[in-house]
């Protein structure tokens, strides 16, 4: 129990170092992983399930040569893509959005102890550490959850056009 209070309170040291723009970092984070697990759990679980039923109304109908049997094909297949891409785009733009909230508490941090400078001088070292510090922490935050998200998001975008691939393969026309 101590190590988890100690665990929290090195936390909350954390947040309180890095100022305003990490909070804002933490919350973009968290909505990149909610939708990064969203898609996981989609694409592992609900997906399935809705192959099986394209793959079903797909069989059960006479005309799967002409043209137009073609297009409903296509349709399918597209309808399958559109709802496995769902919230790739947010959690590329979040991926890219995070360096710059990191970028922006580095600037933040600079203003603040080039403030410290102009009142006290070079003279008062720890006011300029605390800039300093945030500078380093929202960078390092906007980059360590950045370069998560670019993994899993990269890999989801390569799952989602297997997916599509298998889909299209499945709905074989005869």
């Amino acid at each position: 129990m101590d190590s988890l209070t100690n665990g929290l309170f090195q936390i909350q040291l954390l947040m309180e170092s890095g100022g305003f723009v990490l909070w804002i970092i933490l919350l973009a984070s968290i909505l990149m992983w909610s939708l990064i697990i969203e898609r996981y759990i989609y694409v592992y679980f609900q997906h399935p399930k809705q192959v099986k039923h394209l793959i079903r109304e797909w069989q059960e109908r006479r005309d799967r040569t002409s043209w137009y049997a073609y297009q409903i094909r296509q349709g399918m297949i597209a309808e399958s893509r559109i709802a496995l891409s769902r919230y790739l785009m947010s959690i590329k733009t979040l991926t890219v959005a995070l360096p710059m909230l990191g970028l922006l508490g580095t600037v933040n941090g600079m203003i603040q102890t080039f403030d410290v400078m102009t009142v006290f001088g070079t003279g008062n070292t720890r006011g300029m550490a605390g800039g300093i510090s945030v500078a380093l922490i929202t960078t390092m935050g906007g980059l360590l959850t950045a370069l998560s998200g670019l993994y899993f998001s990269t890999q989801l975008s390569q799952r989602v056009s297997r997916e599509v691939d298998n889909v299209a393969d499945a709905l074989r026309r005869d």
